[in-house]
């Protein structure tokens, strides 16, 4: 499972020229915390370039009114080019952690603009090529992990003790994730009932500490082994 990806930013892959190029195409826009940049079944094509501030992509799931959280994207991100691509309705929600600044573009700006740089073109397919493994991962787990080894891969992901970059729910220099029991859940696909049980297993342990919004890992390489299913207090 992986919530952040390992690849550069779409912007951050672009020659100073062609950054230069596709910004020019579109306008700034501001978003509130919690403000949907883009939302699942909507028709609309245009794309947004993450300037500032980060966001969720998430589906719906079978239980109705439960979310999966697919993704995070940071500053210089591609969204919704899938939609710009092929006449389908959006494929996902794109919600702001907080205040977010993208740059908007037209699905048709876009589109033209791809015919005429094939390099950039490439960089495109690449990147959903990759969301869509990444996706097909995250749905995968669902079926072939416990609750217990998703939770623990997560916070060992978003804390950035396994090696990725940390998350925006993790402050510098810091063992704590910043998420409640329920943003937890829906970043795992599963129920807060059954995060609240994990977490009380993992307390037990003494792997993890809890407060309000808050999980301190205590024992990294431990949370680590339980993810891969090596260990056997869970």
């Amino acid at each position: 499972m992986g919530l952040l990806g390992n690849e550069l930013a779409f912007a951050q892959s672009l020659t100073a020229q062609e950054r230069e190029g596709v910004m020019a195409l579109g306008n700034p826009k501001h978003f509130a915390a919690d403000a949907h940049l883009l939302t699942e079944g909507d028709r609309s094509s245009h794309v947004l370039i993450l300037v500032k501030g980060w966001v969720t992509v998430s589906v719906a799931t079978d239980r109705g009114a439960t979310r999966l959280i697919l993704g995070l994207r940071g500053p210089g991100e591609l969204l919704g080019e899938m939609a710009a691509l092929d006449p389908h309705p959006r494929s996902a929600t794109v919600r702001a952690l907080g205040p977010t600044e993208a740059q908007v573009i037209s699905g048709d700006a876009f589109r033209r603009f791809l015919a005429e740089h094939p390099r950039v073109s490439g960089l495109v397919i690449r990147q959903l090529t990759f969301r869509l493994r990444s996706a097909d991962q995250e749905r995968s787990a669902l079926a072939s992990l416990t609750v217990l080894q998703r939770l623990a891969g997560r916070l060992t992901e978003l804390s950035g003790s396994g090696g990725a970059p940390r998350s925006p729910y993790v402050p510098a220099g810091s063992s704590v994730v910043q998420l409640a029991q329920d943003e937890l859940a829906a970043s795992i696909g599963a129920t807060r009932e059954a995060v609240a049980k994990s977490l009380r297993l993992l307390r037990t342990q003494q792997i993890v500490r809890t407060g309000n919004r808050v999980v301190e890992i205590l024992d990294p390489e431990l949370l680590a082994l339980l993810a891969d299913g090596h260990a056997e207090s869970a």
